[in-house]
């Protein structure tokens, strides 16, 4: 089968080489064409629009950085619903809004294809070798005719149900995530306040019940300086805004909710509206005085970390 990606950002990138290099026969495509260069050097196409790609591949991924640039992608000009047709599946990996997907979704199934949206969960290091998660929302046989795609680019998959279910369980993923990431920044800023050792603090954090995933990657780039996890300030507030949005909808009266949100839009204001997620900690930072490093505190899990073998395959609900 031939597979198209659209969308080679941070994450994107790292799928679209896992299937790159486990043999898939891949056409890809991004508004930047430099980002694609390294996939044609590895033997992969270009596709000069969404709809050509739609009529020359059998499963077409999209993994973007908003609802209204997937839009763009899938209805717009020269769009995938302009090329796509009977037996060809649509894969949005995007983290995305529920109700948008489903509205995307019924075009695509219009013209006799299907969909399935798969958000993935676990970080950039995870996505390029292959072990990061993956939540499915689809029918049944949709999720059957792509798990060989999809254990390809994870090792935790999970069919969560209908379309929708997917994007609705990933952006609340997304918002826990960015709560760990605000009360480890708390934490690691007042245990040096308080004279301990950062790396200690950390080490203290990750062997007990403080301990957390967004601990044990996050803290890592916080210590070694880099602070730079591939995920910015516009992507969180997107994500802890969709998930605010689903509460309001079911009135259900958040309160931690509107003050990360808060948090996040005056970072941005300080640091830029694409600056890294992880610079939120200097907002605890610069009033203290203090910066939260650990000189030769050793780098994230590096992308050519080899893959970890077998696979965690969870039915979830049979749609």
């Amino acid at each position: 089968m031939k597979v198209g990606f659209i969308g080679l950002g941070n994450v994107g990138a790292k799928l679209a080489g896992s299937l790159l290099r486990n043999g898939h026969d891949l056409t890809v495509r991004d508004l930047d064409p430099d980002a694609a260069a390294p996939f044609l050097e590895g033997g992969a196409r270009w596709a000069d629009s969404p709809r050509e790609m739609a009529e020359n591949c059998d499963v077409i991924i999209t993994c973007l950085p908003s609802p209204s640039a997937c839009a763009a992608v899938v209805e717009g000009p020269d769009g995938i619903v302009e090329g796509i047709g009977p037996g060809k599946i649509w894969a949005e990996m995007s983290t995305t809004d529920a109700g948008e997907l489903k509205r995307l979704a019924a075009k695509v199934e219009a013209m006799g294809a299907r969909a399935i949206e798969c958000p993935v969960s676990g970080g950039c290091h995870r996505a390029a070798t292959g072990n990061i998660s993956i939540f499915a929302g689809c029918e049944r046989d949709t999720f059957e005719a792509m798990l060989p795609f999809l254990k390809t680019l994870g090792r935790r998959i999970l069919h969560t149900g209908p379309l929708g279910t997917a994007s609705t369980l990933k952006v609340m993923t997304n918002y826990l995530a960015t709560a760990n990431l605000l009360t480890l920044c708390e934490a690691m800023v007042t245990m040096q306040a308080a004279g301990l050792d950062p790396a200690t603090t950390w080490e203290a954090i990750v062997i007990s019940s403080g301990n957390s995933f967004v601990a044990e990657t996050e803290g890592q780039v916080i210590l070694n300086g880099s602070r730079d996890i591939e995920f910015t300030m516009d992507l969180v507030l997107k994500d802890i805004g969709l998930f605010h949005r689903i509460a309001v909808e079911h009135d259900v009266p958040l309160e931690i909710s509107p003050l990360m949100i808060e948090i996040f839009k005056d970072g941005q204001k300080r640091y830029g509206l694409r600056a890294n997620s992880d610079d939120i900690i200097r907002r605890l930072e610069e009033p203290t005085g203090l910066h939260v490093v650990a000189p030769g505190f050793p780098a994230l899990l590096t992308d050519d970390e080899p893959e970890e073998e077998g696979y965690e395959i969870k039915p979830g609900n049979r749609a």
